[in-house]
């Protein structure tokens, strides 16, 4: 029986959190678990210490314009952990914070797992010493990393992807249409999703230029029947989208389905964080785009140094869906993209076999369960 301390920071990390607490109570049944995450870990088990809807801080301008905010919430988990002793501290990416972390529970003397790397390869290699100075193990989730840590003398482990899981075995993948459009009200007529992230800055910056795209798509007479579908975050609310959205009656908020949005939609525009993966793994034709402020830009031009900013496309090592980045990310590119999408069926095939290409490489099923297992024979072998 052994006691864990979980730090999940958004949402993506509260979903496969609660994959691997599943894990964790399967394999060590007596398992006592304290975390930050959300309501789905909560749904699992354990101690929830602290909601990661409750004001995280996130991204370069927001850490800089709210230190104090970062700080509290910092010396807030530091204490918690320090005073509960668990046997292990798990972090899921997160890596502003929980870096800090990692450093914090090591010097400690506490055992640190690390689920989900920091995309060191991405930007940022410096921190590869701190992930070898303070994590016992890595846990990593993607083929190419393999020989990315391999090269840089980062023990780790790889089990596959949870995504492939948290996709397969959702409710979306078997309910049927007729399902989706009773519990949500839409009518039967084509959708386009789209996925603005759950951030509120990725909101404000995003939202604005699907609503412009939808307005442009809808004045054609082809497209004069589809439907936009917002695939609404599970941090947010009505409040964050109705200001864009004005009184558009064709397009719609969905809370709590983003599988279901994507399978059902005739094509898609993501945000290009997970979401774009899940895409692939769902199977709906997709145009990622994404736009920050020019500050976070100007950082992330200087820092990151991988060819693309999707993970399917990195998988592949080549562009299998279109990115649409910050001056790029306009009305009018979406909306060639997403017509190219609907009127060529060539290209749509190219991007459904690129999609069979990534889900082979991220293994089957099973990843959150292995990875629990790796961590319980981890600290028994310690």
């Amino acid at each position: 029986m052994a006691r864990w301390y979980i730090i999940a920071g958004e949402a993506s990390g509260d979903l496969h959190g609660s994959n691997l607490m599943r894990g964790l109570y399967a394999g060590d049944p007596g398992a006592e678990i304290r975390f930050w995450g959300g309501t789905l870990m909560a749904s699992v088990g354990g101690t929830l210490v602290q909601d990661y809807r409750d004001g995280a801080v996130i991204g370069f301008s927001q850490v800089l314009t709210h230190p104090g905010k970062f700080a509290k919430r910092l010396s807030a988990c530091e204490r918690d952990i320090l005073s509960w002793k668990p046997d292990a501290v798990i972090l899921i990416d997160y890596p502003g914070f929980n870096f800090k972390i990692a450093e914090f529970a090591h010097k400690a003397g506490f055992k640190v797992f690390y689920y989900i790397a920091p995309k060191v390869w991405a930007s940022r290699e410096s921190r590869v010493k701190k992930l070898k100075a303070y994590v016992d193990k890595l846990f990593i989730v993607f083929p190419f990393e393999i020989p990315y840590f391999t090269s840089k003398g980062v023990g780790f482990i790889y089990k596959g992807n949870p995504l492939v899981d948290a996709v397969d075995g959702s409710d979306a993948m078997t309910g049927t249409r007729e399902d989706f459009l009773r519990e949500t009200g839409l009518t039967d007529r084509p959708i386009i999703a789209l996925l603005p992230g759950s951030r509120s800055g990725e909101i404000s910056s995003m939202t604005p230029v699907y609503m412009a795209f939808a307005d442009k798509m809808r004045s054609i007479p082809e497209y004069s029947d589809y439907q936009f579908v917002i695939a609404g975050a599970p941090s947010r609310s009505m409040e964050d989208y109705s200001a864009y959205i004005g009184d558009r009656d064709y397009v719609r908020v969905v809370f709590g389905k983003s599988y279901s949005v994507m399978r059902h939609a005739s094509a898609a525009v993501v945000n290009s964080g997970t979401a774009s993966l899940e895409c692939a793994l769902v199977g709906t034709p997709q145009v990622v785009a994404y736009r920050t402020s020019a500050f976070n830009y100007l950082v992330a031009r200087a820092i990151i140094k991988v060819r693309f900013i999707s993970l399917g496309n990195l998988i592949l090592d080549r562009m299998c869906f279109r990115e649409l980045l910050q001056d790029y990310f306009t009305a009018d590119n979406v909306l060639h993209e997403v017509r190219r999408l609907l009127e060529d069926p060539a290209y749509k095939a190219r991007m459904l076999s690129g999609y069979s290409e990534i889900r082979e490489s991220l293994g089957g099923g099973g990843a959150s369960e292995a990875v629990a297992k790796a961590m319980i024979e981890e600290l028994g072998n310690n």
